[in-house]
C-alpha cells in the first residue's frame, strides 16, 4: 500500500501518543506501508515541527522525522495543472499521492478533492487493518 502523510498526522502523533496518528506513524516507521514524500513535504515536516508553539526539542523532532524519512521513499512528483486548493501548501501532498497512486492520510479532508485519494486517520487505520 502506498501512502502520503499530511504534516498534521506527524504533529498529532508527537502531541498525542497512543492515538490514531501515532499508530499511523508507527506503522510507517515499521514498514507496514510504503511511505512516499518529496523534498517539499520533508521541508514542511521539519519546518512545522520546529514551530515554537509545539515546543518540541530537537531530539524529539529527530527521533520522529529521521526514521520516518529513512524508511520513506523520496520521489519527484508531477505537477497537476488546473487544480485549485484553498491552501496551496496542501497541493504537494496531493501531487505526491497522485504521482504514485497513494492514499493521502490527513486530518483535514476538506482541504483536498473528494475523489477518494484522501482518507481520515480512522478510515485509513480501518483499511490498514483489513489488509
Amino acid at each position: 500500500m502506498n501512502v502520503v502523510l499530511d504534516t498534521n498526522i506527524i504533529v498529532s502523533a508527537a502531541l498525542s501518543p497512543g492515538r490514531n496518528a501515532s499508530d499511523i506513524l508507527l506503522a510507517a516507521i515499521t514498514g507496514r506501508f510504503n511511505l512516499y514524500y518529496d523534498y517539499r513535504i520533508a521541508e514542511e515536516y521539519y519546518k512545522v515541527m520546529h514551530y515554537p508553539k509545539f515546543g518540541f526539542e530537537e531530539w524529539e523532532i529527530d527521533a520522529i522525522l529521521d526514521p520516518l524519512l529513512k524508511h520513506g521513499i523520496p520521489i519527484h512528483a508531477r505537477t497537476l495543472q488546473g487544480m485549485q486548493f484553498t491552501d496551496e501548501s496542501d497541493r504537494k501532498f496531493y501531487e505526491v499521492a497522485k504521482t504514485v497512486g497513494a492514499i493521502l492520510v490527513t486530518g483535514n479532508l476538506k482541504h483536498y478533492p473528494a475523489d477518494g485519494t484522501a482518507l481520515s486517520p480512522s478510515d485509513f487505520l480501518a483499511l490498514l487493518a483489513s489488509n
